[in-house]
């Protein structure tokens, strides 16, 4: 399982574009990022542990638009405790937060899980099962990682897990590794038709791909790349010609980016802008003292 030569896409720090209102979602739960280390990075992007502690506070809904990858978590939340498989989520992802918990999540590659498992992963299309049903040689792996206090011994009981089981050279997960990686880099990549001919593959091949490993089609995780766009650009305060950024994001015009960012994320673009901006200047007015 060993390839270190393919890196994060962006720095850890920096990759915020999947989540929701970041800066109102500071006040209610830590977030930290660990990289991959070279025995996983072939399948692995990152490591990332959520904590939190709502006791004495009302319940926080934390939203997420996630990445098109597949995720292996570990949490201990109430009387939820264990490690589970979570396939590619579709929808906007809402976790709630409420008395004190914690997850330790490792963030495959798109394409990643599959790749290592050897599974078709439709199957876990916007379902999350525990993790023994789809690896039944985890044992005790989810006690052994939550029993470390810090991420980085974390890390460590992980990878001593997913390192040594062997993996072959998947040259169709390779493709889909880049093809994935040009749609998230180059947002004037916004149609299937132009991704096939820029990889020189057949559309409906680049559609078996995408289904096989990621689990979603290709023009979903076209739609959401560019959507998460949309959504990181209205959080900076990119307000001023929602038009012209429709026409960016790949949309045929400014009423079809309203509508299908107001369906996926749940209020309009600028409601979104202004209520993260707001969020925003908050949080500043907290850190910085006043002049």
């Amino acid at each position: 399982m060993t390839d270190p030569g393919t890196p994060a896409r962006v720095p850890l720090a920096a990759d915020r574009k999947a989540i929701l209102h970041p800066h109102e979602q500071e006040r209610y739960r830590t977030l930290n990022r660990l990289p991959a280390g070279p025995a996983v990075a072939t399948h692995v992007e990152w490591y990332w542990s959520v904590r939190w502690d709502m006791r004495g506070r009302a319940p926080y809904f934390a939203e997420v638009l996630p990445y098109p990858c597949m995720h292996l978590t570990f949490e201990q939340d109430g009387d939820r405790r264990g490690s589970f498989v979570n396939g590619v989520c579709t929808t906007k992802y809402v976790r709630e937060l409420a008395g004190a918990g914690e997850t330790f999540g490792v963030r495959f590659r798109p394409g990643g899980f599959g790749a290592f498992t050897g599974f078709d992963v439709g199957a876990f299309k916007d379902r999350a099962v525990p993790a023994a049903e789809v690896l039944p040689d985890i044992g005790d792996l989810a006690d052994r990682v939550l029993a470390e206090s810090g991420d980085p011994g974390r890390r460590r009981v992980v990878e001593d897990y997913l390192g040594t089981r062997p993996v072959p050279d998947d040259p169709n997960y390779r493709r889909v590794l880049e093809i994935a990686a040009a749609m998230a880099g180059d947002p004037e990549l916004t149609r299937v038709d132009q991704v096939a001919e820029r990889f020189g593959v057949p559309v409906r091949t680049v559609q078996r791909l995408f289904r096989r490993y990621i689990g979603a089609g290709p023009k979903w995780v076209l739609r959401r790349y560019r959507l998460q766009d949309g959504a990181d650009l209205l959080a900076r305060g990119r307000t001023a010609d929602l038009a012209a950024l429709a026409a960016e994001l790949g949309y045929f015009d400014q009423a079809h980016f309203t509508r299908e960012f107001t369906a996926e994320v749940g209020m309009a673009p600028l409601e979104y802008a202004k209520n993260s901006l707001r969020s925003r200047d908050e949080v500043t007015s907290k850190v910085l003292p006043a002049s």
